[in-house]
């Protein structure tokens, strides 16, 4: 794999522009005048109801929840107690991770999140699984990678309301990929795209893929709904096709666009930098070793009594 270009990932941790949130009042129903009404309706039922204990309440937090089901309560407490029952029927998946021992998945290329966006603003999440060696790395590690990379998007306001993208090339793809793909993985994969994560997945784009892949997919197909199949596109080896969706000014080399590939590992890198991000990723339960954490965050992290392990 070519060295990778150097890039700091900026999480855009400020306020909404008022263009966006003019958006967020369009298509979500977010009403700054009754924002806080339905932040109250929700706190009341996680109350009242009782089926799950989230680890925050705070509107901060809870509004990410709201954003990914239009500002209707219900919905969005439903989408609460499907993240906290995921959480719970899956805990390999977040019991003692250290998001910086997920950096072989960023070495071998299998994951990128790249520091540009598409054409409208929103977060690209790039998967090349013809990279990925299941010998070498377990699916376990995806599925952790892929929820670090979410989790960090949910910290920008701006993907909380606009979504993201995902671009699965299938390239090179084989048997030893397929068996990966059971029933399970494929239910787990829908639970995190559709129904037990905060964000929304605006498209799904499909690319270099071949008979093998058909099979796969014929797993999934039962599993989603109208909704999410509307929101998948295949393009086989046609990059103009995902260029009619996707911008050649927001999209790699590889695919006929304009920017170097970039490596997932730099983007895992960025939470030992930022004292913000680092903090908020410790709230979710994920862990970091003291010497990998720089030493200025480490400071401020002991300060505020905050446990790196």
């Amino acid at each position: 794999m070519p060295p990778t270009p150097d890039y700091s990932v900026d999480l855009d941790l400020g306020e909404p522009p008022p263009e966006l949130m003019e958006y967020a009042h369009q298509h979500l129903g977010e009403d700054p005048s009754t924002r806080l009404q339905a932040i109250y309706e929700l706190r009341e039922m996680i109350y009242e109801r009782g089926e799950c204990t989230p680890h925050r309440m705070d509107d901060e937090f809870l509004i990410k929840f709201l954003r990914a089901r239009k500002f209707i309560p219900r919905r969005a407490h439903r989408l609460l107690v499907n993240y906290y029952q995921f959480k719970e029927d899956n805990p390999e998946l977040f019991k003692d991770v250290f998001p910086l021992d997920l950096r072989k998945i960023g070495d071998a290329g299998v994951i990128t999140v790249p520091p540009y966006r598409d054409q409208g603003g929103r977060r690209l999440l790039f998967y090349r699984i013809g990279c990925w060696n299941p010998k070498v790395v377990p699916v376990e590690d995806l599925f952790k990678a892929t929820i670090m990379a979410m989790e960090l998007g949910l910290l920008e306001q701006r993907s909380q309301i606009l979504g993201g993208v995902a671009v699965f090339d299938l390239e090179n793809i084989g048997t030893q990929h397929a068996w990966q793909i059971t029933p399970s993985v494929a239910s787990k994969i829908v639970k995190l795209m559709v129904s037990c994560f905060p964000l929304t997945t605006h498209a799904i784009h499909i690319i270099n893929h071949s008979w093998m892949f058909d099979k796969i997919y014929n797993i999934f197909k039962p599993l989603l709904n109208a909704s999410m199949r509307s929101r998948i596109y295949f393009h086989g080896h046609d990059y103009k096709s995902l260029h009619k969706h996707i911008d050649p000014e927001h999209l790699p080399e590889r695919y006929g666009g304009k920017w170097p590939d970039y490596s997932y590992t730099i983007w895992l890198n960025s939470l030992k930098k930022n004292f913000s991000v680092a903090k908020e990723v410790i709230s979710y339960g994920y862990k970091f070793r003291e010497e990998e954490v720089d030493p200025e965050v480490v400071r401020q992290l002991k300060a505020e009594g905050v446990k790196l392990y």
